[in-house]
């Protein structure tokens, strides 16, 4: 009962970090799995998989909706990042714990560091849309698919998938710089489009990993799955009363404990108790 109920505090704090701040919080799921609940990477990873990708379709399905998901796009991603997760499942069971945890440690230091990077600097995201190789049409509003825009695009999904199969992550913290660097989507566009591509490449990657037998759900994990799309919900209600800014700093400090607590809990895990 104690785990079931810290797998639910757990699940609704992270829901609400990603209804706030969007695409990137999926990335504090593993930590709050593996610090929260005593599991491994390993085994934390699929619950924290179908955890983003449950929380990243709900949002997405309201912006395709209202027109702003570039569905055919994410499709292509998807359809790349399928491909390569299996590569990226089968790494995750070559390499040690300790070197996964040292990977994830290492995007979790970057994806901290960038956040806090852009409250300072604002406007440099859109600085190298100019030349952007992914273009929309002014006439119809859709991408202009040229063959540079076919390899950018493919090649974004590719490394996502990559990513999602080895390490659990949606993949927002690459998807959605990427897309500001190579095309001229507005922001609202970028975020949205990257959290279909998070939801559909974690779904798939979960789901060839049942198919395949290496994946599965500890009974806890459905608690903090739920309680994830909850936290989400109810957030996302007051997410626009929040400073922009204030929002970015809290969830990169957020991320930066996090790091130091899951490599305390890998490399010295005597100065951090195990979940009960």
């Amino acid at each position: 009962m104690t785990l079931h109920l810290t797998s639910i505090l757990l699940g609704l704090g992270i829901g609400a970090v990603m209804g706030l701040t969007g695409a990137g919080g999926g990335i504090l799921a593993i930590p709050a799995l593996v610090l929260g609940s005593g599991l491994g990477m390993v085994s934390a990873k699929p619950v924290a998989l179908v955890a983003v990708s449950l929380g990243s379709a709900l949002s997405a399905a309201d912006g395709l909706r209202r027109g702003l998901v570039r569905y055919k796009a994410a499709f292509y991603m998807v359809l790349l990042g399928a491909l390569t997760a299996p590569v990226g499942l089968w790494l995750a069971h070559q390499v040690s714990p300790e070197l996964l945890a040292l990977l994830f440690s290492a995007i979790m230091l970057f994806v901290a560091w960038r956040t806090w990077r852009s409250t300072l600097a604002r406007h440099a995201a859109q600085a190298h849309t100019v030349d952007a190789p992914c273009r929309l049409d002014p006439a119809t509003g859709r991408f202009c698919w040229t063959p540079a825009c076919f390899l950018t695009l493919g090649s974004i999904g590719a490394v996502t998938g990559l990513f999602t199969g080895m390490l659990g992550v949606g993949g927002g913290f690459f998807i959605v710089p990427m897309l500001q660097r190579y095309t001229n989507l507005t922001h609202h566009g970028i975020v949205l489009t990257s959290l279909a591509v998070i939801a559909l490449v974690s779904g798939t990657t979960v789901l060839q990993g049942t198919l395949h037998g290496s994946t599965s759900i500890p009974p806890e994990g459905w608690y903090f799955i739920a309680a994830t799309a909850v936290g989400m919900l109810a957030s996302r209600m007051v997410a626009h009363r929040i400073p922009h800014t204030l929002l970015k700093r809290g969830f990169a400090a957020l991320v930066l404990l996090a790091t130091v607590l899951l490599l305390m809990r890998t490399f010295a895990p005597q100065w951090l108790p195990m979940a009960a």
